[in-house]
C-alpha cells in the first residue's frame, strides 16, 4: 500500500546534520534554500517542515505524491518532473488519510514579496513609508492569498513566526534573511486579517526571545501583547477638511486646543462612542483642536501612553485602528483638528518589545550610559543609527498620512537634546566638539520635521522643550548663533510662561506686586519662538493641584482668579492649550482612573452654577478669540503686541494691546487684585474715539460679581502710557476685561 502511494517518488538526499539542526532550532538564515521545491538531478526535490504532521502529500494538476517522513517534522521526496509545478501541500494531522487534513500553498515556493526598492530605501534609512514595507501585510502574492511578514533584526541568528495560525509553535515558519539589509521575510499563505503573531528571534548566543512586531499596525489589548494582522478598511469622509488643511497657515490662524486623555475623558467609551460625544462637546466649547495624549499602544495604563511599546498601533483599549480612524474622521467633519502626543525620546524595557530586540542593543544606544534614561526607567533611542531614525521619522509620517492626524506634539524634547540631561558629572561624555548637545538627536529632529512638513502640508509639529535651546521653531537650514540649524518645529510649548504665570497666580494678591515680573517676562522672549501656552495634564497631577485649587483665597476668589487667568491667557500672544476638567474648574487633581468630575455639572448639585459659569466663560473666550483677528493674525510678529501698562505692580494690573493685520486693536486688561479700580486710566491709540467692553470674566453668569462697563468708553485727549488719548474703565476685582473700538 505504501509503495502504491509513493509510486515514482524517490527518497531525497538527507539534509546535512548542521542544516537540519539549524532549521529545527530556528537559526537558519535561508530556509528557502532547503525547504520548498528545488531542481535536482533526476527531478524536483520537495521538502517541508511540518511538526506534528502524520503525513504530507504534494498535490497539483495531475499530481498527487506522498512524501517520505524524515522524522522531526521533515517530509521530503524527489519527483520525476522537468520543472517545478504549481502545487500545494496536503498535510495530514490525523492517524488515517482524510482525517484532519489541511491543504495549503507551500510558503517556501515563493520569491520574496518585498521589492528591491524597498530594501534599498530601508538600507539607506530613507524609507518614508516604512510601514508599507515592514510588518505584517495581507496580500495576494503570485496568485495566492496570505500575509507577508517582514522584520528588521540584523543581529539575529534566525527568526521564525509564531501565531494563532500555527498554535504558537514557530518551528514550521522560519524566515529568510534578505542579504545584508538585516531584513527577514516570509510570505505565509492562508494567514488572514485578525491573526495574532509574534516573532521568535534567535539571539547571537543562540537563546530565543518572543517579540511583538515593532511595526505592528494593531495589537492585542493589554496586558496581552501579541501583534495583530490588520487591513485598513475605513472610508474617509473628511476630504473638505484635508483640502483646507493643505492650505492652512497655522501661525496666523486661530489655534485653541483642548487636551484629552481618551481612556478617562468618559471612562468606558470606545473610539466609536467617543466619536458620538467628543466632537459635540469640543464644538460647543469652541476649541479649534483637540490634543490627544499618546494613543500608541502601551502596556501600563498608568503611564498615560508615554511609555510606548507599539509605535504604529493605536491602543486596543478603545478599539481597533479603523475605530480610531472613525474618531478622527468624526472630529474633522465637525471642523476640529486633531493633534496627538508623540513619544520618540524613549521606550520601556518590556522583554517582548523593543529592548535588546535581537539580543543586542538595536533600537537603544549601544553605550549603556547613553541608553538608560536616568529618570523614567526606560531606554533612549539611538538617534545616530539610520534604521532607528528611519523607524521614527516614518512613524511621524505614518500618523499624519494613515490616520489624518493634523499635528504632533513631541514629548520630552529636552531629554533628547542634551547628553547630560539628568546626568551628573562623569555620567556622560561630550560630543565630538566637546559640547553637551546630542548631535544625533538634533539631526533626527531636523529630519523628522523637514519630512513631515514636506509630505503633509498643513500639519504642525510642536516641541515640549523646557530649556532655552536656540531655534526650536527656526527653519532647519537657518543656522543660529550656536552654530546649529533650527530644529524645524512649527511651535514650542512655552514652559517658561506656564511656570512663571502660575507662580504669580498662586501668590496672595498682597504679595503679587513682588512677583509682577513673572507675568511680564514672557514678553521679553515672546517672539524668539512660535509659542503654545500650555496648561496641560502635567500641571494638574501628582500633588500640583488642579488649576482652580492652585489659586489663593476662598472659593469665590479661587474661581475669580481662575477666570481672570484664563482671560489673560487667551489674550496673551501664543496659542492656548487647556487640559480637560480645567474648563469647568474641577477642584480635584486629574486621575486616569476616573477622569474629570463630570458630576460637578449635574444640575442637582448645589454648586453646579459655579462650575457651569467657568465653562460658559471658556466657551465665550473661544468664541471671542476666533472672532477677533487681533488675537491670532499677528501672533508671531512683534508688531502684533504692545504694552499699555506692564509696570503697574502696586495695582496688580496688566494692560496690553493686540493688533490684527489691518491694525485694528484689542485691549486686554487684567486686575489681579481683589479690589474694584474705578476710572483706571489707560492709554490707547488715537485713531479710535470710543471703545466697548466685549468680554468680562467678572460677569454674573460666569459666577462673578457683575462689575461691568455697560456704556461705551470715550477716548479722552488725555495722554497716558505713551498714547495721546486714554480711557478710564472700571476694572472688576480679580478679573480680565477685553475692549475693542466701537
Amino acid at each position: 500500500m505504501e509503495r502504491e502511494a509513493r509510486r515514482g517518488v524517490r527518497p531525497a538526499p538527507p539534509l546535512p546534520d548542521e542544516d537540519r539542526e539549524r532549521l529545527l532550532t530556528g537559526t537558519h538564515h535561508d530556509p528557502h534554500a532547503l525547504l520548498g521545491a528545488h531542481p535536482v538531478r533526476g527531478g524536483i526535490l520537495f521538502r517541508t517542515l511540518r511538526p506534528y504532521a502524520q503525513g504530507v502529500t504534494v498535490v497539483g494538476k495531475g499530481l498527487r505524491a506522498e512524501l517520505y517522513d524524515e522524522e522531526d517534522g521533515f517530509f521530503s521526496g524527489v519527483l520525476p518532473l522537468n520543472a517545478i509545478p504549481a502545487y500545494e501541500l496536503l498535510v495530514r494531522y490525523g492517524d488515517e488519510p482524510g482525517a484532519d487534513d489541511v491543504r495549503t500553498a507551500d510558503a517556501y515556493r515563493f520569491l520574496p514579496a518585498l521589492g528591491d526598492l524597498d530594501l534599498h530605501l530601508i538600507t539607506e534609512g530613507r524609507h518614508e513609508q516604512l510601514w508599507r514595507a515592514l510588518g505584517a501585510h495581507p496580500m495576494t502574492h503570485e496568485g495566492v492569498a496570505g500575509t507577508r511578514f517582514t522584520l528588521w533584526a540584523p543581529n539575529a541568528r534566525g527568526v521564525r513566526i509564531a501565531g494563532s495560525f500555527n498554535y504558537w509553535d514557530a518551528t514550521a515558519c522560519p524566515m529568510r534573511s534578505l542579504g545584508s539589509s538585516g531584513i527577514w521575510e516570509l510570505f505565509l499563505p492562508g494567514v488572514e486579517e485578525g491573526a495574532l503573531y509574534k516573532f521568535d528571534v534567535a539571539r547571537p548566543d543562540g537563546s530565543h526571545t518572543l517579540r511583538a512586531d515593532p511595526m505592528a499596525r494593531a495589537a492585542e489589548c493589554p496586558p496581552a501583547s501579541a501583534s495583530v494582522v490588520t487591513v485598513p478598511r475605513h472610508v474617509w469622509s473628511d476630504q473638505e477638511w484635508m483640502a483646507r488643511r493643505s492650505q492652512a497657515s497655522p501661525h496666523s490662524e486661530p489655534l485653541s486646543v483642548y487636551e484629552v486623555h481618551l481612556p478617562s475623558w468618559r471612562p468606558g467609551l470606545s473610539y466609536r462612542e467617543l466619536a458620538e460625544q467628543l466632537p459635540a462637546y469640543v464644538t460647543d466649547l469652541g476649541f479649534t483642536h483637540v490634543e490627544l495624549m499618546p494613543v500608541a499602544e502601551h502596556p501600563y495604563g498608568g503611564s498615560w501612553g508615554y511609555q510606548v511599546t507599539g509605535f504604529y498601533a493605536p491602543t486596543a483599549r478603545l478599539g481597533g485602528p479603523d475605530d480610531f480612524r472613525f474618531l478622527v474622521d468624526a472630529l474633522h467633519r465637525a471642523g476640529i483638528g486633531v493633534l496627538m502626543d508623540w513619544v520618540p525620546a524613549h521606550f520601556p524595557k518590556d522583554d517582548w518589545a523593543l529592548a535588546a530586540f535581537d539580543g543586542t542593543p538595536l533600537y537603544e544606544h549601544a553605550d549603556p550610559a547613553r541608553a538608560e534614561h536616568p529618570d523614567w526607567g526606560t531606554l533612549e533611542f539611538d538617534f545616530g543609527r539610520r534604521e532607528v531614525r528611519n523607524f521614527l521619522v516614518a512613524n511621524a509620517v505614518y500618523w499624519c498620512e494613515e490616520f489624518h492626524i493634523d499635528g504632533l506634539r513631541v514629548d520630552a524634547v529636552a531629554s533628547m537634546l542634551y547628553l547630560d540631561y539628568s546626568r551628573e558629572e562623569g555620567e556622560w561624555s561630550p560630543n565630538e566638539h566637546g559640547g553637551r548637545e546630542n548631535l544625533d538627536a538634533v539631526a533626527f529632529l531636523q529630519e523628522m520635521n523637514a519630512t513631515v512638513y514636506r509630505r503633509c502640508p498643513g500639519v504642525i509639529t510642536a516641541a515640549e522643550e523646557s530649556t532655552a535651546w536656540d531655534g526650536v521653531t527656526r527653519a532647519t537650514h537657518h543656522v543660529g548663533e550656536g552654530g546649529f540649524g533650527g530644529l524645524g518645529f512649527g511651535f514650542k510649548w512655552n514652559m517658561g510662561w506656564m511656570h512663571d504665570s502660575l507662580t504669580y497666580m498662586t501668590k496672595e494678591p498682597v504679595h503679587r506686586k513682588f512677583h509682577h515680573g513673572d507675568m511680564t517676562f514672557s514678553m521679553v522672549y515672546a517672539y524668539s519662538e512660535n509659542y503654545v501656552l500650555p496648561i496641560s495634564h502635567d500641571e494638574v497631577v501628582h500633588g500640583k493641584r488642579s488649576l482652580v485649587s492652585k489659586m489663593p483665597g476662598d472659593w469665590w476668589q479661587r474661581r475669580a482668579n481662575h477666570r481672570a487667568y484664563l482671560g489673560f491667557m487667551w489674550a496673551h500672544p501664543g496659542k492656548q492649550l487647556l487640559f480637560m476638567g480645567q474648563e469647568f474648574a474641577q477642584g480635584a487633581e486629574w486621575a486616569e482612573g476616573h477622569g474629570p468630575d463630570w458630576w460637578l455639572l449635574d444640575p442637582s448639585y448645589s454648586a453646579e452654577p459655579d462650575h457651569r459659569g467657568v465653562r460658559d466663560l471658556v466657551r465665550d473666550l473661544n468664541t471671542g478669540y476666533r472672532a477677533r483677528p487681533a488675537l491670532w493674525e499677528r501672533d508671531t510678529l512683534p508688531e502684533g503686541f504692545a504694552w499699555v501698562a506692564g509696570d503697574a505692580s502696586d495695582d496688580n494690573t496688566f494692560a496690553f494691546l493686540r493688533f490684527a493685520a489691518d491694525g485694528s486693536p484689542l485691549l486686554s486688561v487684567s486686575n489681579f487684585s481683589p479690589v474694584v479700580r474705578e476710572e483706571y486710566r489707560l492709554g490707547v491709540p488715537g485713531e479710535w474715539t470710543s471703545w466697548r467692553e466685549v468680554l468680562n470674566t467678572d460677569e454674573e453668569r460666569y459666577g462673578g460679581g457683575g462689575v461691568r462697563n455697560d456704556e461705551a468708553l470715550k477716548a479722552e485727549p488725555v495722554p497716558s502710557h505713551g498714547h495721546p488719548h486714554s480711557l478710564t474703565p472700571t476694572l472688576p476685582p480679580l478679573a480680565t476685561v477685553w475692549f475693542t473700538p466701537c
